[in-house]
């Protein structure tokens, strides 16, 4: 399994924006499909994001236009840029490193947006 940790949750005011990393150890990172998910408090899991190791991407139609996933494969990190963040934006939000049908995941980070 591939070791992810997250960085970069926080309290922002709405329309605030936030932008998170996730830093993946080993040497296959390039291949790997990568992907932010959230959890809000009483809800499942959802996908944000994700992208290929081609850069193809992939939003939540709620973030379209709003939140930007990239990647750097020679820093082996994953970045979600948050903008326009609305106070439904809120939750935990994890780290997902895909190889075939194997899942990594990080521990997440708190992302809290004010009204």
């Amino acid at each position: 399994q591939v070791q992810l940790v997250e960085s970069g949750g926080g309290l922002v005011q709405a329309e605030g924006s936030l932008r998170l990393s996730c830093a993946a150890s080993g040497s296959i990172f390039s291949v790997l499909v990568m992907g932010w998910y959230r959890q809000a408090p009483g809800k499942q899991r959802e996908l944000v994001a994700a992208i290929t190791s081609g850069g193809r991407t992939t939003y939540l139609d709620s973030v379209k236009g709003r939140f930007t996933i990239s990647r750097d494969n020679a820093k082996n990190t994953v970045y979600l840029q948050m903008d326009s963040l609305k106070p439904e934006d809120t939750g935990v939000y994890y780290c997902n490193a895909r190889f075939f049908q194997i899942d990594s995941w990080g521990q997440g980070t708190q992302v809290t947006v004010s009204s």
